[in-house]
């Protein structure tokens, strides 16, 4: 059980923590929007990303929702995965050689969208981490 009530407003028990808020969490949903979305990365290697930050970010929810699968990475993602992984770590201290590792086969543009997508992800699982959002069970007790 989350640590307050549901607000009446949003589709997830994300949503609902943060429609306390309505401009909040309509802004945080546009933004998610955005950054989940394909856009120069694709969407299957934010969400490999977000599986791994997930796994040491706190927040069962997110947990929840997956573990990493490497067997369906493509060099790209392995890279992605393994700067998200560095991100761990490090956090803001971030090594200037996993950037020169990244530059030899991605543009600034892809290196910017992947840090604003882990820098974000991380904000919204540590959200559901100190709000102790757990994962949604249906009627038969399976987790969703």
């Amino acid at each position: 059980m989350a640590r307050i009530n549901d607000s009446k407003l949003g589709n997830t028990p994300f949503q609902r923590l943060l429609g306390h808020n309505e401009h909040i969490m309509n802004a945080w949903n546009h933004l998610g929007e955005i950054l989940g979305d394909s856009g120069i990365l694709s969407a299957e290697l934010k969400e490999q990303v977000r599986r791994t930050l997930a796994q040491k970010n706190g927040c069962e929810y997110c947990q929840a929702k997956g573990k990493p699968d490497p067997e369906t990475f493509d060099e790209k993602t392995s890279l992605a995965v393994g700067f998200a992984e560095a991100f761990l770590t490090y956090r803001g201290n971030m090594p200037e050689s996993l950037f020169e590792v990244l530059k030899q086969e991605w543009s600034d543009q892809e290196i910017s969208e992947l840090c604003a997508f882990i820098c974000f992800t991380t904000a919204s699982q540590y959200f559901g981490a100190l709000m102790g959002l757990q994962p949604e069970k249906d009627s038969e007790g399976v987790i969703e």
